[in-house]
């Protein structure tokens, strides 16, 4: 009994992952708590380095509101930094107001919730093909996961390497954006990546063809 229980709990420290695999905290210069979710800020390129939350089973679906609340400026941001709503007029056409760390169909069973997840610091320049037809299917399967599971923590990181495009008052286009989706209790831990790129094929894309190898990130 004693060494089948030395293998489960070695086995689960085989399986442990934790913020600190992907995240560096030291890189933050603003860490954003919005309560339901934390967010990674960077001033020099005006958005999100990274941010990460937790998705329950019993809320995800429990309620859907349809009604969606308005984007808001994040006042917590010295306004020197900050990303601002109108930074994106004028660009939707290629460039979408994206949730990035958690998506308003994550947390729609709560209007104080659901109007979280419309602050600016939440929202990344997403092509719009991307934002509108490929980014949805993984933050669907995070809710799904959230369901079968009980809960998935989920970690969403934004690649800036070889980023050279701005919108607005410089605001930096990441050049692709990581999801990780981890369960301790589960042993369950998966990664994505996608690309933000204007031309995407998205009537032959499939979530398994984003999946990346989560041991290279860490």
């Amino acid at each position: 009994m004693r060494i089948l229980s030395l293998l489960i709990l070695l086995n689960s420290l085989l399986f442990s992952t934790s913020l600190k695999d992907f995240v560096d905290l030291s890189k933050c210069d603003q860490i954003i708590d919005k309560q339901i979710y934390k967010v990674c800020y960077s001033y020099k390129y005006k958005g999100a380095l990274s941010g990460w939350t937790t998705l329950y089973g019993d809320k995800v679906n429990a309620v859907n509101i349809k009604k969606r609340p308005r984007f808001y400026n994040e006042k917590t941001i010295p306004i020197k930094y900050r990303v601002k709503y109108n930074d994106y007029t004028g660009y939707g056409r290629k460039w979408n107001r994206g949730h990035f760390i958690i998506a308003d169909a994550d947390a729609d069973y709560d209007i104080k919730a659901l109007r979280k997840t419309y602050s600016m610091c939440n929202i990344q320049p997403q092509s719009a093909k991307i934002n509108q037809k490929t980014w949805i299917k993984v933050e669907r399967y995070g809710r799904l996961l959230a369901t079968k599971l009980g809960y998935i923590n989920s970690i969403s990181i934004a690649d800036y390497k070889g980023a050279n495009k701005t919108i607005g008052n410089d605001v930096a286009i990441p050049t692709g954006f990581y999801r990780i989706y981890y369960n301790n209790d589960k042993n369950f831990e998966k990664c994505f990546y996608y690309a933000n790129v204007l031309d995407v094929d998205y009537k032959y894309d499939k979530l398994k063809d984003h999946i990346v190898n989560c041991n290279k990130l860490k």
